[in-house]
């Protein structure tokens, strides 16, 4: 080897080695400008902010993330977030091309999120909602355990307080490396989904936005009431080539697009963006003031936590018969131990009353 090629090896090895500098600029997210997916047409990102990132060329809607989505439709100052501190592990160990904490890791970075959905509370035109919005940023919006448990969470807590639950839909699907974990998720929010709709008799409002797919897409995007999309969202659970390999035919142009789905039926409605603030609150408040509306009763078992009303009379109660209780105990039992059973019966009516006692001790036979 020459000396003019040692050196000349030698500089392009100090460039792949040199650290990369990132310029603010050279960041999307914090540029001036941006290309439109579909036409082309280059974007003004203040612009396209104001206009709620729909194409000013074209009309199409844009990829929104789940703090723009927030503050789309609730109403400034009212939102508060509900299990922010819930985050993902790795409970497989998974290894594809990157390690699965890495890629974590990155999406957290990018995102300033713990995981691909926020959920939480706030009012839309002053009706109080539980609101879930999923963000395609993370990993592709893909649902794992932790996104899983927090819309189970918010369905819940939306069931004991009577709220109507809003999700709004991005997703690729579930998450594949949790493997099994993220499967289960379906199951899971459906079931409290169950619950809240059958039982509880709430109102469940399901938004698919562009990509609705996989996972998602087969359990709780289509349990909505009302199933609301946004115009030409791509909406589907496997992907076109897999379908057109599997039946051997050539599929539509507009299939699995929110269009084509409406005209099938499986889609109540096609709302633009800038009209769904507007169109939630008149669908809250026809729900709200409908006169044969029927009220509806949790199982046994799911009526939750008491009010702090309830647990100060309980208090009250207890304090003022507990003393009473106590000393007919000692003197019973100190003269007779069969006693007990007599003490066991005020107990119980006692408990029938509002106070819950629960004796360590059973009765002698």
């Amino acid at each position: 080897m020459s000396i003019l090629a040692w050196i000349e090896d030698q500089r392009k090895l100090k460039i792949l080695t040199a650290p990369k500098y990132n310029h603010p600029g050279s960041d999307g997210s914090q540029g001036l400008w941006t290309r439109c997916d579909y036409c082309g047409v280059i974007l003004y990102i203040k612009h396209l902010k104001e206009n709620k990132q729909v194409c000013l060329g074209c009309g199409a809607h844009l990829i929104m993330n789940s703090t723009e989505r927030i503050r789309q439709l609730i109403d400034r100052g009212t939102w508060c977030p509900l299990n922010e501190a819930v985050s993902p592990c790795d409970p497989l160990e998974f290894y594809d091309l990157k390690q699965y904490r890495t890629r974590l890791e990155e999406g957290q970075k990018r995102t300033g999120l713990l995981d691909a959905i926020q959920t939480g509370t706030g009012m839309l035109h002053g009706i109080p909602v539980a609101l879930g919005v999923m963000d395609f940023r993370f990993m592709g919006g893909s649902m794992g355990s932790v996104v899983g448990e927090k819309l189970t969470r918010l369905i819940e807590m939306a069931t004991q307080e009577g709220m109507a639950v809003i999700i709004v839909c991005a997703s690729g699907g579930a998450r594949m490396q949790e493997g099994i974990l993220s499967l289960m998720q379906m199951a899971k929010i459906s079931a409290a989904l169950h619950i809240h709709q059958a039982h509880a008799k709430l109102l469940y409002l399901a938004i698919l936005t562009s990509p609705t797919t996989g996972g998602v897409t087969a359990s709780f995007a289509m349990l909505g009431d009302l199933i609301i999309a946004e115009p030409k969202a791509l909406i589907g659970f496997a992907g076109r080539r897999v379908i057109e390999q599997t039946l051997l035919e050539d599929l539509p142009e507009n299939f699995q697009t929110s269009e084509y789905l409406l005209y099938h039926g499986l889609l109540d409605l096609i709302v633009p963006r800038s009209l769904l603030k507007e169109a939630l609150r008149e669908i809250l408040t026809l729900y709200r003031d409908a006169p044969l509306r029927r009220p509806g009763a949790l199982p046994y078992g799911l009526q939750g936590k008491l009010t702090p009303l309830q647990e100060e009379r309980m208090r009250r109660t207890w304090d003022s018969t507990w003393p009473d209780l106590q000393e007919k105990f000692l003197s019973e039992f100190s003269r007779d131990p069969n006693a007990y059973k007599d003490l066991n019966r005020d107990a119980t009516l006692a408990a029938a009353k509002g106070m819950t006692v629960r004796w360590a001790i059973k009765p002698t036979q």
